[in-house]
């Protein structure tokens, strides 16, 4: 049974007067944590868009940046986000429902932050409303100002990016610890460990992109190093 298909089935369930946030409850332990993760990424990405009626076409290509979603998922994913929309709960709801499911230091939580700035930078702007929302989820996961700067620098199109911020090291810092820093953040990026964090495979574009970002950074810095 898909990613998608599973939601459905758990959102058909809900009883009259039930809200997304309650199947998020009922589905965030393993192992069906996967689907927990992906309900927080869409319904903290609906309330980050503007809300006014039914899922547009563009909303849906935003998180399809995310996650993979077959033609024929397309209803359940667009049913998902337009439940977030319309649920009572807040944001800030969802993000402390999901630090609390995740616990301290649980790495899933800056694949839940880059999921956000995917969705948030996919038509081409990052409005400050967008920065404010986006620095206050991060600030209710415990996700500390370098680590969140680190997860922009790597996103957000309005700078030549610091590939020291993209690694979340100093300036200053020997190149033994960005070296270090660079290998973890590889070694974190692995399809597999996203996966056994609870990421969805259908979310292995964070990977690909992180990745990306994080050679390109390590390279920059050995080569104004050399």
């Amino acid at each position: 049974m898909s990613l998608w298909s599973r939601i459905s089935d758990a959102i058909a369930a809900l009883r009259s007067g039930e809200s997304l946030s309650q199947v998020f409850d009922r589905l965030s332990a393993p192992p069906e944590r996967s689907v927990a993760f992906t309900i927080a990424v869409i319904a903290l990405g609906a309330k980050m868009a503007k809300a006014d009626g039914m899922v547009t076409r563009d909303e849906v290509s935003a998180f399809r940046e995310v996650f993979h979603i077959p033609p024929e998922e397309e209803a359940n994913a667009a049913r998902v986000f337009n439940m977030a929309r319309t649920d009572i709960a807040g944001f800030d709801d969802y993000a402390r429902k999901i630090a609390k499911m995740l616990g301290p230091d649980n790495p899933i939580k800056n694949d839940l932050l880059e999921g956000l700035f995917y969705i948030a930078v996919a038509d081409g702007e990052y409005h400050p409303n967008e920065n404010e929302f986006l620095a206050k989820v991060a600030e209710i996961l415990g996700i500390g100002e370098r680590q969140f700067n680190s997860v922009r620098a790597r996103f957000v199109p309005d700078a030549a990016p610091d590939p020291y911020e993209i690694l979340g090291v100093p300036h200053d810092a020997p190149i033994e610890d960005v070296r270090a820093a660079w290998r973890k953040a590889v070694r974190e990026s692995h399809p597999d460990r996203m996966i056994a964090r609870g990421v969805p495979k259908e979310a292995i574009k964070l990977a690909e992109k992180r990745l990306v970002a994080v050679n390109r950074a390590w390279e920059e810095i050995q080569k104004d190093a050399a």
